[in-house]
Protein backbone atom coordinates (compact mmCIF):
# COMPACT_ATOMS: atom_id res chain seq x y z
CA UNK A 1 0.00 0.00 0.00
CA UNK A 2 1.07 3.49 -0.86
CA UNK A 3 2.52 5.40 2.10
CA UNK A 4 0.07 8.18 1.11
CA UNK A 5 -2.64 5.99 1.49
CA UNK A 6 -1.96 5.19 4.53
CA UNK A 7 -1.76 9.00 6.06
CA UNK A 8 -5.20 9.64 4.59
CA UNK A 9 -6.51 7.21 6.36
CA UNK A 10 -5.12 8.53 9.48
CA UNK A 11 -6.28 12.06 9.15
CA UNK A 12 -10.12 11.01 8.19
CA UNK A 13 -9.96 8.77 11.85
CA UNK A 14 -8.74 11.65 13.95
CA UNK A 15 -11.28 13.90 11.50
CA UNK A 16 -14.04 11.38 12.72
CA UNK A 17 -12.89 11.39 16.50
CA UNK A 18 -13.12 15.09 16.64
CA UNK A 19 -16.71 15.36 15.57
CA UNK A 20 -19.64 16.78 18.20
CA UNK A 21 -21.04 13.11 18.00
CA UNK A 22 -17.71 11.20 19.88
CA UNK A 23 -16.67 14.19 22.12
CA UNK A 24 -18.50 12.91 24.59
CA UNK A 25 -17.15 9.86 24.75
CA UNK A 26 -13.79 11.93 25.68
CA UNK A 27 -15.63 14.24 28.43
CA UNK A 28 -15.88 10.62 31.39
CA UNK A 29 -11.97 10.47 30.96
CA UNK A 30 -11.16 14.36 31.52
CA UNK A 31 -13.53 14.22 34.56
CA UNK A 32 -12.25 11.02 35.97
CA UNK A 33 -8.87 12.57 35.85
CA UNK A 34 -10.15 15.73 37.57
CA UNK A 35 -11.73 13.90 40.21
CA UNK A 36 -8.19 12.44 41.08
CA UNK A 37 -6.49 15.27 41.05
CA UNK A 38 -9.26 16.81 43.24
CA UNK A 39 -8.71 13.48 45.75
CA UNK A 40 -5.06 13.75 46.08
CA UNK A 41 -5.33 17.22 46.80
CA UNK A 42 -7.80 16.60 49.53
CA UNK A 43 -5.40 13.65 51.02
CA UNK A 44 -2.20 16.21 50.72
CA UNK A 45 -4.18 18.97 52.82
CA UNK A 46 -5.45 16.28 55.33
CA UNK A 47 -2.17 15.33 55.99
CA UNK A 48 -0.95 18.66 55.96
CA UNK A 49 -3.51 19.42 59.24
CA UNK A 50 -2.25 16.57 60.96
CA UNK A 51 0.98 17.45 60.64
CA UNK A 52 0.08 20.92 62.03
CA UNK A 53 0.50 21.08 66.48
CA UNK A 54 -2.92 20.34 68.44
CA UNK A 55 -2.48 23.79 69.41
CA UNK A 56 -3.52 25.26 66.49
CA UNK A 57 -6.25 22.88 65.75
CA UNK A 58 -8.11 23.44 68.91
CA UNK A 59 -9.19 27.02 68.03
CA UNK A 60 -10.87 25.70 65.24
CA UNK A 61 -12.84 23.36 66.67
CA UNK A 62 -13.66 25.70 69.75
CA UNK A 63 -15.21 27.96 67.34
CA UNK A 64 -19.11 27.51 68.60
CA UNK A 65 -21.54 26.55 66.22
CA UNK A 66 -24.52 29.05 65.55
CA UNK A 67 -27.99 26.98 66.00
CA UNK A 68 -30.42 27.00 63.68
CA UNK A 69 -34.56 28.05 64.46
CA UNK A 70 -35.46 24.25 64.62
CA UNK A 71 -33.23 23.49 66.89
CA UNK A 72 -34.03 26.41 69.21
CA UNK A 73 -37.98 25.91 68.91
CA UNK A 74 -37.40 22.23 69.72
CA UNK A 75 -35.43 23.52 72.90
CA UNK A 76 -38.35 25.62 73.78
CA UNK A 77 -40.60 23.39 73.50
CA UNK A 78 -38.82 20.75 75.55
CA UNK A 79 -38.36 23.53 78.23
CA UNK A 80 -41.93 24.24 78.45
CA UNK A 81 -44.02 23.42 81.47
CA UNK A 82 -46.31 20.86 81.22
CA UNK A 83 -49.83 22.74 81.92
CA UNK A 84 -48.79 24.84 78.75
CA UNK A 85 -48.64 22.03 76.53
CA UNK A 86 -51.73 21.04 74.28
CA UNK A 87 -53.33 17.53 75.60
CA UNK A 88 -54.39 16.04 72.08
CA UNK A 89 -56.87 13.60 73.61
CA UNK A 90 -58.07 14.66 76.80
CA UNK A 91 -60.50 12.46 78.20
CA UNK A 92 -64.32 12.67 78.51
CA UNK A 93 -64.57 13.64 81.85
CA UNK A 94 -61.72 15.72 82.01
CA UNK A 95 -63.89 17.64 79.62
CA UNK A 96 -66.55 17.99 81.39
CA UNK A 97 -64.72 18.29 84.73
CA UNK A 98 -63.27 21.78 83.15
CA UNK A 99 -66.01 23.04 81.47
CA UNK A 100 -68.32 22.94 84.99
CA UNK A 101 -65.65 24.39 86.70
CA UNK A 102 -65.48 27.42 84.17
CA UNK A 103 -69.18 27.98 84.65
CA UNK A 104 -69.12 28.09 88.07
CA UNK A 105 -66.07 30.68 88.01
CA UNK A 106 -68.04 32.62 85.68
CA UNK A 107 -71.14 33.10 87.23
CA UNK A 108 -69.75 33.25 90.44
CA UNK A 109 -67.76 36.16 89.45
CA UNK A 110 -70.94 37.51 87.87
CA UNK A 111 -73.01 37.26 91.18
CA UNK A 112 -70.35 38.88 93.13
CA UNK A 113 -72.54 42.44 92.74
CA UNK A 114 -72.28 43.34 96.73
CA UNK A 115 -68.12 42.58 96.95
CA UNK A 116 -67.07 45.92 97.42
CA UNK A 117 -68.71 49.37 97.56
CA UNK A 118 -67.97 50.46 94.08
CA UNK A 119 -69.88 46.78 92.73
CA UNK A 120 -73.39 47.60 90.86
CA UNK A 121 -74.98 46.86 93.91
CA UNK A 122 -72.73 48.25 96.63
CA UNK A 123 -75.57 50.24 97.72
CA UNK A 124 -77.14 47.53 99.52
CA UNK A 125 -73.87 45.96 100.43
CA UNK A 126 -74.28 46.64 104.07
CA UNK A 127 -77.61 44.73 104.21
CA UNK A 128 -76.30 41.78 102.61
CA UNK A 129 -73.39 41.95 104.93
CA UNK A 130 -75.90 41.86 108.28
CA UNK A 131 -77.36 38.92 106.60
CA UNK A 132 -74.30 37.23 106.35
CA UNK A 133 -73.47 37.52 109.61
CA UNK A 134 -76.77 36.11 111.45
CA UNK A 135 -75.27 32.53 109.87
CA UNK A 136 -71.87 33.44 111.09
CA UNK A 137 -70.55 30.20 114.06
CA UNK A 138 -69.33 32.71 116.58
CA UNK A 139 -72.40 34.60 116.76
CA UNK A 140 -74.66 31.16 117.01
CA UNK A 141 -72.01 30.07 119.83
CA UNK A 142 -72.33 33.00 121.88
CA UNK A 143 -76.22 33.18 121.82
CA UNK A 144 -76.86 29.51 122.23
CA UNK A 145 -74.87 30.16 125.79
CA UNK A 146 -76.22 32.96 126.53
CA UNK A 147 -79.97 30.96 126.05
CA UNK A 148 -78.02 28.05 127.70
CA UNK A 149 -77.51 29.75 131.10
CA UNK A 150 -80.79 31.47 130.96
CA UNK A 151 -82.72 28.09 130.62
CA UNK A 152 -84.18 26.64 133.88
CA UNK A 153 -86.00 23.61 132.06
CA UNK A 154 -84.26 20.17 131.22
CA UNK A 155 -85.78 20.11 127.55
CA UNK A 156 -84.67 22.93 127.35
CA UNK A 157 -80.88 22.43 128.16
CA UNK A 158 -81.08 19.47 126.79
CA UNK A 159 -81.86 21.11 123.08
CA UNK A 160 -79.64 23.78 123.22
CA UNK A 161 -76.76 21.34 124.55
CA UNK A 162 -77.17 19.47 121.31
CA UNK A 163 -77.45 22.37 119.46
CA UNK A 164 -73.59 23.52 120.80
CA UNK A 165 -72.24 20.44 120.21
CA UNK A 166 -73.54 20.46 116.68
CA UNK A 167 -72.33 23.87 115.74
CA UNK A 168 -68.95 23.48 117.48
CA UNK A 169 -68.76 19.92 114.89
CA UNK A 170 -69.98 22.19 112.13
CA UNK A 171 -67.19 25.03 112.70
CA UNK A 172 -64.31 21.97 112.84
CA UNK A 173 -65.53 20.03 109.84
CA UNK A 174 -65.61 22.74 108.03
CA UNK A 175 -62.75 24.07 108.86
CA UNK A 176 -60.75 20.92 108.13
CA UNK A 177 -62.23 20.57 104.71
CA UNK A 178 -61.18 24.14 103.99
CA UNK A 179 -57.63 23.91 105.10
CA UNK A 180 -57.41 20.87 102.98
CA UNK A 181 -58.98 22.32 99.70
CA UNK A 182 -57.86 25.69 100.36
CA UNK A 183 -60.02 27.24 97.48
CA UNK A 184 -60.06 30.59 97.35
CA UNK A 185 -63.38 32.65 96.52
CA UNK A 186 -64.10 34.06 92.84
CA UNK A 187 -63.07 37.83 93.47
CA UNK A 188 -60.69 37.06 96.27
CA UNK A 189 -62.00 39.27 98.91
CA UNK A 190 -60.18 39.33 102.23
CA UNK A 191 -62.19 37.34 104.92
CA UNK A 192 -63.17 39.50 108.51
CA UNK A 193 -61.88 39.26 112.00
CA UNK A 194 -64.74 36.93 112.70
CA UNK A 195 -63.80 35.00 109.97
CA UNK A 196 -60.53 34.73 111.33
CA UNK A 197 -61.94 33.94 114.85
CA UNK A 198 -63.89 30.94 113.53
CA UNK A 199 -61.36 29.50 110.29
CA UNK A 200 -63.82 30.51 107.97
CA UNK A 201 -60.75 31.91 105.65
CA UNK A 202 -60.60 29.75 102.64
CA UNK A 203 -64.37 29.52 100.04
CA UNK A 204 -65.02 25.09 99.89
CA UNK A 205 -67.61 24.52 101.48
CA UNK A 206 -69.29 27.22 102.57
CA UNK A 207 -69.48 27.58 106.58
CA UNK A 208 -72.08 29.84 106.54
CA UNK A 209 -74.24 27.62 104.06
CA UNK A 210 -73.33 24.95 106.09
CA UNK A 211 -74.35 26.27 109.20
CA UNK A 212 -77.39 27.61 108.58
CA UNK A 213 -78.51 24.91 106.94
CA UNK A 214 -78.21 22.52 109.96
CA UNK A 215 -79.57 24.93 112.45
CA UNK A 216 -82.73 25.47 110.39
CA UNK A 217 -83.10 21.62 110.33
CA UNK A 218 -82.79 21.45 113.76
CA UNK A 219 -84.60 24.50 114.94
CA UNK A 220 -87.61 23.03 112.81
CA UNK A 221 -87.32 19.75 114.45
CA UNK A 222 -86.87 20.72 117.92
CA UNK A 223 -89.29 23.33 117.91
CA UNK A 224 -92.56 23.82 117.86
CA UNK A 225 -93.30 26.95 115.29
CA UNK A 226 -95.90 28.16 113.08
CA UNK A 227 -96.19 27.84 109.28
CA UNK A 228 -94.60 31.33 108.23
CA UNK A 229 -92.38 31.31 111.02
CA UNK A 230 -91.09 27.78 109.19
CA UNK A 231 -91.15 29.45 105.70
CA UNK A 232 -89.33 32.40 107.29
CA UNK A 233 -86.43 29.96 108.36
CA UNK A 234 -85.45 27.97 105.63
CA UNK A 235 -85.74 31.23 103.63
CA UNK A 236 -82.95 32.26 105.44
CA UNK A 237 -81.03 29.26 105.71
CA UNK A 238 -81.15 29.76 101.93
CA UNK A 239 -80.54 33.41 101.42
CA UNK A 240 -77.86 33.31 104.08
CA UNK A 241 -76.04 31.20 101.85
CA UNK A 242 -76.80 32.71 98.65
CA UNK A 243 -75.61 36.60 100.42
CA UNK A 244 -71.87 35.25 100.59
CA UNK A 245 -71.91 33.87 96.89
CA UNK A 246 -73.47 38.09 96.45
CA UNK A 247 -70.14 39.41 98.60
CA UNK A 248 -67.75 37.05 96.19
CA UNK A 249 -66.81 35.30 99.24
CA UNK A 250 -67.93 31.73 97.83
CA UNK A 251 -68.47 29.64 94.29
CA UNK A 252 -72.15 28.34 93.71
CA UNK A 253 -70.83 25.04 94.03
CA UNK A 254 -69.35 26.05 97.27
CA UNK A 255 -72.72 26.98 98.67
CA UNK A 256 -74.15 23.84 97.00
CA UNK A 257 -71.84 21.66 98.94
CA UNK A 258 -72.11 23.65 102.12
CA UNK A 259 -75.70 22.95 102.13
CA UNK A 260 -75.55 19.23 101.78
CA UNK A 261 -72.78 19.16 104.71
CA UNK A 262 -74.80 20.74 106.77
CA UNK A 263 -77.79 18.60 106.31
CA UNK A 264 -75.08 15.62 107.14
CA UNK A 265 -74.33 17.35 110.47
CA UNK A 266 -77.81 17.37 111.30
CA UNK A 267 -77.79 13.53 110.56
CA UNK A 268 -75.24 13.09 112.45
CA UNK A 269 -75.97 14.87 115.49
CA UNK A 270 -79.59 12.91 115.08
CA UNK A 271 -77.43 9.40 115.27
CA UNK A 272 -75.58 10.89 118.27
CA UNK A 273 -78.03 12.80 120.36
CA UNK A 274 -77.29 13.22 124.15
CA UNK A 275 -79.44 12.43 126.67
CA UNK A 276 -80.70 14.68 129.07
CA UNK A 277 -78.52 13.20 131.96
CA UNK A 278 -75.40 13.38 129.63
CA UNK A 279 -76.28 17.15 129.01
CA UNK A 280 -77.14 17.90 132.60
CA UNK A 281 -73.50 16.61 133.68
CA UNK A 282 -71.83 18.59 131.15
CA UNK A 283 -73.71 21.95 132.17
CA UNK A 284 -72.49 20.95 136.10
CA UNK A 285 -68.49 20.38 134.56
CA UNK A 286 -68.92 23.74 132.82
CA UNK A 287 -70.45 25.71 135.53
CA UNK A 288 -67.41 24.18 138.18
CA UNK A 289 -65.33 25.44 135.82
CA UNK A 290 -66.46 28.83 134.96
CA UNK A 291 -68.03 29.30 138.87
CA UNK A 292 -64.95 31.06 140.80
CA UNK A 293 -64.01 33.77 137.95
CA UNK A 294 -67.41 34.77 137.94
CA UNK A 295 -67.92 35.63 141.76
Amino acid sequence: MPAHQSRSRTRDRNNVLNRPEFISLNQPLARSNAELRSSSRRKSGQASQLKQPQSQQEPQQQLPQQPNGNTRDRKESAQQPEEDCMQLNPSFKGIAYNSLLAIDICMSKRMGVCAYKTSSWGSVRSMVTLLAMTGHGVVWIVGTLICLTRSSTLAGQEVLMNLLLALILDIMTVAGVQKLMKRKGPLEVNPGFLDYISMDMYAFPAAHASRATMVSKFLLTHLVLAVPLRILLVLWAFLTGISRILQGRHHITDVMCGFALGFLHYKLVEMVWLSSNACQTLISIWTFSWTPFFN
